[in-house]
């Protein structure tokens, strides 16, 4: 009994140690901030010249200053994805689920300027300062609908052949796009959008986050079926490794200061990979955040990270009309966690 009990010990004890040597980045929560409301949410994104988050939730997107949290105001939408501000052209876009159609808004008015039409589910969004243009990933509709961010008119819609999901570009004309339910990664030109490309990312499953190393040409998709991050040579589509991560992914950001990758996952923690080398990576922390907080932002000038979640209540009983149902969001819980070193 006596060796029995010391030998549990011995290796919670060593669990224990090697658990604490995984958290070696010192990031920690260092900001909470309830903004109310009800509803759901799903990106959330930072304007990082005017110090603005833009947050998903619900029928709106709710417009915070970036370093103190402080609500500045609302953009009416129908069912808000995503939303990038351009500030060059002193315009952003945002993705309406429920209408098919992206919202063009004012950046300092918060105004809306224009409704651009585009096939159904437009969900994620990327804009490309290289052809200056939004590209925007039809999820359903197994499109991208293509817009001159300088005219809001609609370039093109094409098929891609799956679910697109996040998507990234290389700055020199080149678009690459999570399809998630075909586990690839498209390559396209960004100005003739001729897909050059398919890159497998099987054993990954269902990828959803992308993010990328413009030196090392190196992309992290993040697979939420298969809980995993594969990381892929953007050059040839050759997988470099691939790295355990949590559930319910839906979001990664690249660090490209401390060369560290970020994935948030939705059952409550952010996982953080270092590149070590451009063939070398490696898990060395997960943080927790809290239940439902799956995508996030990065602050390029202080290194932050931004992701929002509410509180969760029971998940209802699967039925025809909803065969697989969401927990309950508990009204006026809906927050914003801010994630970074302590200075």
């Amino acid at each position: 009994m006596k060796r029995t009990l010391f030998t549990i010990l011995l290796v919670v004890s060593r669990q224990l140690c090697g658990f604490a040597q995984t958290h070696t980045t010192g990031i920690e929560l260092l900001k909470k901030t309830v903004i109310g409301g009800e509803g759901g949410w799903d990106y959330v994104s930072v304007s990082v010249e005017d110090r603005r988050l833009y947050v998903s939730h619900n029928n709106q997107v709710e417009v915070l200053n970036a370093d103190t949290h402080e609500k500045i105001g609302t953009i009416p939408t129908k069912g808000v994805h995503g939303i990038c501000a351009v500030q060059s052209l002193g315009k952003g876009f945002i993705t309406n689920g429920k209408a098919n159609n992206v919202t063009v808004f004012d950046i300092k008015t918060l105004q809306p300027l224009a409704q651009i039409a585009t096939d159904e589910d437009p969900d994620a969004l990327l804009y490309d300062k290289f052809s200056n243009r939004v590209f925007i990933f039809n999820n359903d509709a197994k499109t991208i609908t293509v817009i001159d961010a300088l005219t809001n008119k609609v370039i093109k819609s094409f098929s891609v052949g799956g679910n697109p999901e996040a998507g990234v570009s290389d700055g020199a004309g080149t678009i690459y796009v999570n399809l998630e339910d075909t586990n690839e990664i498209i390559v396209f030109n960004s100005k003739t959008l001729v897909i050059k490309k398919r890159f497998t990312l099987t054993p990954g499953e269902q990828p959803t986050g992308l993010a990328y190393d413009k030196e090392t040409h190196r992309l992290f998709s993040t697979c939420r079926k298969s809980q995993l991050m594969m990381v892929m040579d953007a050059d040839n589509g050759k997988e470099i490794a691939r790295l355990p991560i949590g559930k319910l992914t839906d979001g990664a950001i690249f660090n490209e200061q401390a060369k560290l990758i970020a994935c948030s996952n939705g059952e409550g923690t952010i996982t953080i990979v270092k590149e070590l080398a451009p063939d070398k990576f490696e898990v060395v922390d997960t943080i927790v955040t809290a239940r439902g907080a799956k995508t996030l932002a990065f602050d390029s000038k202080t290194e932050h990270l931004y992701t929002v979640t509410a509180q969760l209540g029971d998940t209802p009983a699967p039925t025809a009309a909803n065969p697989k149902p969401r927990p309950a969001i508990i009204p006026g819980t809906f927050m914003l966690l801010e994630y970074g070193k302590k200075l």
